[in-house]
């Protein structure tokens, strides 16, 4: 199978990439390095099934010609805006970069004949909602122009599902952990503490509480319900059943830092941002019966985390 991935030099898209490719797919990966690392699939591009190129989703002309030249069977749509809050203070960050990106690429699937189409959703598109979130009922009410996005792209998704012919899935990703990783919680963590080790400045209260799921475990529950979904629109939650604290993140990564009588500080307020959701809790009842659980804990997750990312 030829497959395309959007974003697969990000953190997520180059583990997805590590997959598809020890799966003997043939794997093309678009990236025009904004937040992506050339370091991230290095080890792939001497591999004879994979191949690199560096491009902008919004440059439709350059996408067109890459869907002409590629005839790919399947796309894995990931690019999208990865700075969350930074996204809050303009609007266009999200319109262009999580929304316009998803609707250039289904329009490229439409054009050129793509029969199957993968969209990286999240947990923003439900917004702020007290009970366990489920695919088909939702509710849907985001509250960051990044969640707004998402849902906006999930809904072209349908649409050119049942017009085009293409076979979708969507699947809503919670956090994510894991090395590669060029954002989040654990990586503002280190990156303050190793500038000054004895404060941190906490977003908030420190009392959100979220699933965190460990990056190779959703990749492989990626490719699980791209394998085994067979409705034209298939949509899936994907996570963990346990939340993990802010406050006892910054534990962790103090713990493995070795960093004792850290003074820490807090910003205030129950979100770490305006948009942020403080906490969610997912309904996985859908892909725990397609069989998948993740291995890991999202405290484990969270210390396999820290330690990889330390090593890096």
């Amino acid at each position: 199978m030829k497959v395309l991935i959007t974003g697969g030099a990000g953190f997520i898209g180059s583990h997805l990439a590590d997959v598809l490719v020890s799966r003997r797919q043939d794997v093309t990966v678009i990236d025009n390095l904004s937040s992506g690392r050339m370091e991230n699939i290095r080890h792939l591009l001497n591999r004879k099934r994979f191949r690199f190129i560096r491009a902008d989703l919004l440059c439709r002309r350059k996408l067109e010609s890459i869907f002409e030249k590629g005839r790919y069977d399947a796309v894995f749509h990931l690019a999208a805006n990865s700075d969350i809050g930074g996204g809050v203070f303009n609007p266009e960050t999200d319109f262009n970069h999580t929304f316009l990106t998803a609707w250039n690429t289904l329009e490229c699937c439409r054009l050129f004949g793509v029969g199957k189409f993968l969209f990286a959703s999240s947990s923003a598109v439900y917004g702020e909602n007290a009970g366990k979130l489920r695919e088909e009922t939702g509710p849907f009410h985001p509250i960051s122009y990044y969640g707004a996005a998402k849902l906006a792209a999930e809904s072209f998704v349908h649409a050119y599902a049942f017009l085009n012919d293409i076979q979708t899935w969507i699947v809503r990703f919670p956090n994510v952990v894991g090395e590669r990783a060029t954002h989040g919680v654990i990586y503002d963590f280190i990156r303050k503490l190793k500038k000054n080790p004895l404060q941190l400045e906490i977003l908030g209260n420190g009392r959100q509480k979220k699933p965190y799921v460990y990056v190779k475990d959703l990749v492989e529950a990626v490719f699980l319900v791209f394998q085994n979904a067979s409705e034209r629109v298939n949509v899936y939650n994907v996570g963990v059943d346990d939340r993990l604290s802010v406050n006892e993140i910054a534990g962790i990564v103090c713990r493995e830092m070795r960093l004792e009588g850290v003074k820490i500080f807090y910003t205030g307020g129950s979100g770490g941002w305006k948009g942020d959701v403080p906490r969610y809790r997912y309904d996985l009842k859908k892909i725990h019966a397609m069989g998948w659980k993740a291995r890991y804990s999202s405290r484990e997750a969270v210390e396999i985390a820290v330690r990889r990312m330390l090593q890096s």
